[in-house]
C-alpha cells in the first residue's frame, strides 16, 4: 500500500503571525516566551552591575574603563544565551507550522506538545517529565502516531534527559509481547532498549534475519511468534525498519528510534509511512485471526460460534526482564578494581 504524500507544507514559508496564531490553536497562549523574559531579566541585572560597578563615574570620566570588563563580559555571555533561546524558540515554532501544514495536507493532526501517553511500550512509563513534543496522529482510520518523546531520570547533578522517535500502529487483536531488538542500534554492551529481557526468550528465525534483530518472544510462544512472523513479514521488516527497534504489545505496535526524529525532513517521512503502510498493514493482516489457544472461549455459545477471544494468557502478556550487560559489566569493573586495591595491585 503507498499513499500519496504532499511534502510541500514541509518547506515553506513562515511568518511571525503564523507562529502567534499556531501557539493560539495549540493552547500555548500569546505570551511572552521564557526567552525573552530571560533577556528582559539580562537587561536589569546589567544595569544593576553596571551602577554596581562605577559605571556611572566611567561615563562621568571619573574613573577608568577597565572596572567595567569584568561586567561587560558577564553581559555579553548572558546576551548572547538569552538570544539564542529567542532564536531557537522561534525557529522551533516555525517548525511546528510547516508540520501543522504537513499534517492538514496529508489527513494528519498536528500537536506540539502533550503529556505523553499511558502506553505500555518499553520506553514509556519510566522516569518523569515525559512529553511527547511534537508528534502526529491519523485523523481518522486506524490510529496511528509517529512522533517523538522524552523523559527524565535522576536528580541534579545526575539528572539526564532520554529522547527517542517512535511510531505506533493500533492492532485488531491482542498478541503476545514480543520484541525485535534491532542489531543495528546496539553498543558492545547489548541493548539500546531502557530494559533488558532473558535471553532463554530468544528465537530464532530462518534466512538472514537473525543478522538484522534479536527477536523475543515468552517460552513455549515460539509457535505462536512464528504464525505472526512469516517470510513476507520478516522481508518488510529487514527493508524497511532495520535501524529500529518494534515491540508488540497487547495490541499496539511500536517502533522505536534511538534518536528523535527530524520530522521536517521528507526523507524521514517516506520512510516511516512506509513503516506505518507496509509493515503496520502486514501487521495487522498476520494477525487479524490469531487466537492464544492457552485460553479458552468464555462462553459454550461463543464456542460454537467459532468467537476468537480477544485476549492472552498471562504467560504470555510480558516478556521477563533479565540483567542488563552494562549493568554486568560495571559491576565486575567495580569489584576487579576494589579486589585490586584492596590486594595493593594498584598502589
Amino acid at each position: 500500500m503507498s499513499r500519496a504524500v504532499d511534502y510541500a507544507p514541509l518547506t515553506s514559508d513562515v511568518t511571525r503571525a503564523d507562529v502567534r496564531a499556531l501557539k493560539q490553536a495549540q493552547g500555548s497562549g500569546s505570551g511572552v516566551a521564557p526567552a525573552v523574559l530571560l533577556a528582559v531579566v539580562g537587561g536589569i541585572i546589567a544595569v544593576i552591575a553596571f551602577v554596581a560597578a562605577g559605571g556611572v563615574g566611567v561615563l562621568a570620566g571619573q574613573s577608568s574603563p577597565s572596572r567595567l570588563l569584568p561586567v561587560g563580559i558577564v553581559v555579553l555571555i548572558g546576551a548572547g544565551i538569552a538570544a539564542g533561546g529567542v532564536l531557537g524558540s522561534q525557529g522551533r515554532w516555525r517548525d511546528f507550522v510547516r508540520l501543522d501544514r504537513f499534517a492538514r495536507a496529508n489527513g494528519l493532526v498536528f500537536r506540539a506538545s502533550d503529556p505523553a501517553p499511558a502506553y505500555s511500550g518499553a520506553i514509556f512509563g519510566r522516569g518523569g517529565s515525559r512529553t511527547v513534543s511534537p508528534h502526529l496522529m491519523a485523523a481518522s482510520g486506524r490510529f496511528t502516531e509517529i512522533g517523538n518523546y522524552e523523559y527524565t531520570t535522576g536528580s541534579g547533578k545526575n539528572r539526564r534527559t532520554h529522547r527517542w522517535g517512535f511510531a505506533v500502529v493500533r492492532l485488531d487483536r491482542r498478541l503476545p509481547h514480543m520484541v525485535l531488538d534491532s542489531r543495528a542500534n546496539n553498543s558492545f554492551l547489548g541493548t539500546n532498549l531502557p530494559v533488558a529481557f532473558d535471553r532463554d526468550q530468544v528465537l530464532s528465525l530462518e534466512g538472514d534475519f537473525d543478522r538484522h534483530f534479536t527477536l523475543y518472544c515468552p517460552r513455549e510462544y515460539e509457535t505462536d511468534a512464528l504464525y505472526v512472523f512469516t517470510p513476507d513479514l520478516m522481508a518488510l521488516l529487514i527493508d524497511e525498519a532495520s535501524p529500529f527497534d518494534v515491540e508488540i504489545v497487547d495490541d499496539w505496535m511500536f517502533v522505536y528510534s534511538t534518536n528523535p526524529f527530524v520530522l521536517t525532513q521528507p526523507a524521514v517521512w517516506d520512510r516511516l509511512l512506509r513503516i506505518v503502510d507496509l509493515v503496520g498493514v502486514k501487521m495487522v493482516q498476520r494477525t487479524e485471526r490469531y487466537r492464544d489457544e492457552r485460553v479458552a472461549p468464555t462462553t459454550a455459545a461463543s464456542a460454537l460460534a467459532g468467537a476468537l477471544p480477544d485476549v492472552v494468557a498471562p504467560q504470555g502478556r510480558r516478556l521477563r526482564r533479565g540483567f542488563p550487560v552494562a549493568a554486568v559489566v560495571i559491576v565486575v569493573i567495580v569489584v576487579v578494581g576494589w579486589i585490586a586495591l584492596s590486594s595493593g595491585l594498584l598502589r
